[in-house]
């Protein structure tokens, strides 16, 4: 820091010091010029002019009256211009206490608003000039008359632009302040978003295929003894979907790597081309599933075809976990007009309360706070324009019914980019 900026920084920490060195120079400046006779033979001449008693007590006084400007400033322009006008009209020679009332006016000025400048300018001007011109010695039109005008009309002036730039940099600062917020703002919603959309797909995804391990390995061990070549199938199919669960992972988790990072998946994220693949494992779990489409020729965006694959995901994992032994799934997606229908049917008396218990605790077992799963679908469908019900069916059962739309306006953060 420069000796000039370290004295800026320390008299604007002291105003008090600061007002009080100004009120000393024009003190010393109003005695300087009290000595000068400007009508002399030879021009300007010092020490023509002796100031009397009363102009060096006016001239104290009203420098002593800046000191307190910032404080109280229309009371020190009253007092500076009371003390001013007293000098025109008593004093002969004049001393230069109106440079007094002009500094007070400058502080008026720069410290109040455009409409209050004016008046209190056009005021002062106005008395200041009147008695020098009307009471003053000096003939009316001498140019010291006229120059008390020029001096606190420039003064009124000033002290206005000077706020007027005040303001303008104030308001650069508090919008630049503001877009400084907007931006952490801005980055702290995606940052959330980002961290919803991936603990969707970490739900999804371990949802899915915790469940069909549970049932499978369920079903290995009660054949173990008896048939174990269908323990070893289920074996087998718990070993594939433990498998496909690390894939997809993987696939998510690296989402989190950064941009350059040559470890970053490059697979495509799901979607309805591996609808049948996805009914595949729910029927080697032991859950019968039918799949009818009437999409074909439909080319989706891929946010809205990752959304209607994990519908179909989150509502057959439901199925398995909830609609009992005996169910069997239905699975249908249609085209119909501006969208594609997903719908999802079960015919099981389900467990409990039935599948819509992912989105909260189990009625009679274990209380393990509320699920996830119905919030993500909604959410899911929602944030690509869509709608999304979800309920049980009139003599049982249960469905889940999402209308998406073809050509998706939703924001890409809340797609899947895994």
């Amino acid at each position: 820091m420069s000796t000039l900026e370290r004295t800026k920084y320390r008299l604007r920490a002291h105003p008090m010091a600061l007002d009080a060195a100004l009120a000393t120079g024009v003190l010393v400046t109003m005695m300087a010029s009290s000595f000068i006779d400007p009508h002399g033979d030879d021009g300007a001449t010092w020490g023509a002019h002796t100031p009397n008693l009363l102009s060096l007590t006016l001239m104290v006084l009203s420098a002593a009256a800046l000191v307190l400007r910032r404080r109280a400033p229309r009371t020190i322009l009253a007092t500076t211009g009371a003390l001013s006008a007293l000098e025109l009209v008593a004093s002969d020679p004049r001393a230069p206490v109106v440079m007094s009332a002009v500094v007070a006016l400058y502080t008026v000025a720069s410290a109040t608003d455009r409409p209050t400048t004016w008046r209190v300018g056009l005021l002062t001007m106005t008395v200041l000039t009147a008695c020098a011109m009307l009471v003053g010695p000096l003939p009316w039109y001498a140019q010291e008359n006229l120059a008390i005008f020029a001096w606190t009309g420039m003064a009124a002036a000033a002290g206005d632009a000077v706020r007027s730039r005040r303001a303008f940099v104030h308001a650069i600062r508090e919008r630049a302040d503001r877009a400084e917020r907007t931006r952490e703002e801005e980055a702290r919603r995606r940052v959330a978003e980002e961290r919803l959309r991936i603990a969707r797909d970490l739900h999804d995804v371990v949802a899915h295929h915790i469940a069909l391990v549970n049932v499978q390995a369920g079903v290995a061990a009660h054949v173990m003894d008896k048939r174990p070549d269908q323990a070893k199938e289920a074996l087998a199919h718990v070993r594939e979907a433990s498998r496909s669960a690390l894939n997809e992972l993987r696939a998510t988790v690296g989402l989190l790597r950064q941009s350059g990072d040559p470890e970053a998946p490059t697979e495509p994220a799901p979607g309805l081309a591996r609808l049948d693949e996805l009914a595949d494992t729910f029927r080697n779990a032991g859950l019968p599933v039918e799949v009818a489409r009437a999409d074909h020729g439909t080319t989706l965006p891929a946010a809205v075809d990752l959304a209607a694959y994990r519908v179909i995901q989150e509502a057959l994992t439901n199925v398995q976990k909830h609609a009992g032994a005996e169910a069997k799934a239905e699975i249908s997606v249609v085209r119909v007009g501006p969208n594609v229908e997903v719908t999802v049917l079960d015919n099981g008396p389900g467990q409990d309360d039935g599948p819509g218990q992912d989105d909260g605790p189990q009625e009679g077992g274990p209380q393990e706070g509320g699920g996830h799963g119905l919030l993500g679908m909604r959410e899911r469908v929602t944030a690509l324009g869509g709608t999304c019900t979800t309920g049980p069916r009139y003599g049982g059962g249960f469905r889940v019914h999402a209308i998406l739309p073809v050509k998706n306006r939703a924001a890409p953060a809340l797609g899947d980019s895994a």
